[in-house]
Formats: C-alpha cells, structure tokens, sequence
C-alpha cells in the first residue's frame, strides 16, 4: 500500500530546502493536506496555522520531507477550512495543481493513475 500524499501549501519558496527562518512568520499562513487517492474521497486539510504555528508547520514539512509549495491566495481561502474537512469543490482545481506538483516531484503517481505522463504539460 503507498502512503498518502503529504503536501504543505503556504507563502514560502517551494525550492527553498531550508525551513523558514524565525522572524518572517508574521502574516504567514500553513495549511497541510493529505489525499488517500481514491476516486471518491477529496483532499483533506489536516493543519492550519498563522504565524508562529505556520512556521512549526513548515519546519515539521522540511524535517519530514514533505513537498512544500507556494500559493498564499490558496492557502488563505484553506486555512479558513476546519481540519479534517474536505476541500471545497471551488478549490478542486487549485488543489489538483499542487498535488499534480507533489506527485511529479516524487517521480510517482498513483497507481491508478499509471498512464498519467510523467511530466506536467507545459
């Protein structure tokens, strides 16, 4: 069985390997998601944080090796969300961005999803 995507969305520099340094969490927004990859389920959020919680996000992210990427209007509109809840149909498309990043940045699809090419069209 893989593991679920895991994937941080927030205002912070996707090719940045280091976490975010203290003193720029002010206004900073995290939101962690996770997605099982079946058909019939939608990402869920399973963080949110501002500020100081958004950093402690965003260093768990790094530490773990979980794929970051930055959409602070994204992020914004999810971490209004409660945890634990799915995303909202208007954020479907916008989510579908960042897992399609995540998945090509592991080099791995789903398995369902086998005759997905693995480069993103351009």
């Amino acid at each position: 069985m893989t593991r679920p995507p895991r994937f941080a969305d927030s205002a912070s520099d996707p090719s940045d390997p280091a976490p975010p340094q203290s003193g720029r969490a002010d206004g900073q927004v995290a939101v962690a998601l996770s997605w099982d990859g079946g058909d019939s389920s939608a990402p869920r959020i399973t963080a949110t944080g501002r500020g100081h919680v958004a950093e402690r996000i965003l260093e768990l992210a790094f530490a773990h090796g979980v794929r970051v990427r930055q959409d602070a209007d994204l992020a914004q509109i999810l971490a209004a969300l409660d945890v634990d809840s799915e995303i909202p149909l208007e954020a479907f498309a916008a989510v579908a961005e960042v897992l399609a990043y995540v998945y090509q940045a592991n080099h791995r699809w789903p398995e369902h999803y086998a005759d997905t090419p693995t480069e993103a069209p351009r």
